[in-house]
């Protein structure tokens, strides 16, 4: 296998950070607020719920089939059962969805106005990082596991 060079792409949960940081910044520099109620933090505690298991699901299926957790670490196997079934990044999609649970939190229309540029930051950065290595790794099989499942959902 040749020797694969250390990627300069942040952890994606700093990328994730980085953007509630901006949308949370900009929020506070020029408030674009939406509605905040009882609706919205149960809607958001839900998102950020359904998040936190999909993740630790995911987590679980990685741990227990023996591969990597870790974004630009060496993955030991193709995955395509339990949460990967659904979607080729389901550790994503729970960031995703937490993102979201956080954006109505704030109550601000900024978190959503920057969501299409954090997908496009994923895509463009780190999954293009995920699906060469998979595809360099796994050759055939990957490409067969990309045509019947979705990147996202």
């Amino acid at each position: 296998m040749p020797c694969r060079p250390i990627p300069r792409i942040l952890p994606p949960p700093v990328i994730y950070l980085l953007f509630v940081g901006l949308a949370w910044g900009l929020h506070a520099l020029l408030p674009v607020p939406l509605p905040d109620n009882d609706w919205t933090h149960w809607a958001g505690w839900g998102l950020i719920d359904a998040g936190l298991v999909l993740m630790l699901l995911t987590v679980l299926q990685m741990a227990w089939q023996r591969t990597t957790v870790n974004p630009y670490g060496t993955p030991a196997r193709l995955l395509e059962e339990g949460p990967f079934r659904l979607s080729r990044n389901p550790i994503y999609l729970a960031d995703t969805l937490v993102y979201a649970g956080i954006a109505l939190l704030l109550a601000s229309l900024w978190p959503w106005l920057l969501l299409p540029a954090l997908i496009l930051c994923m895509n463009r950065t780190v999954i293009r990082h995920e699906e060469a290595l998979l595809t360099e790794l796994f050759g055939d099989a990957y490409r067969a596991y990309q045509s019947r499942v979705r990147r996202w959902i």
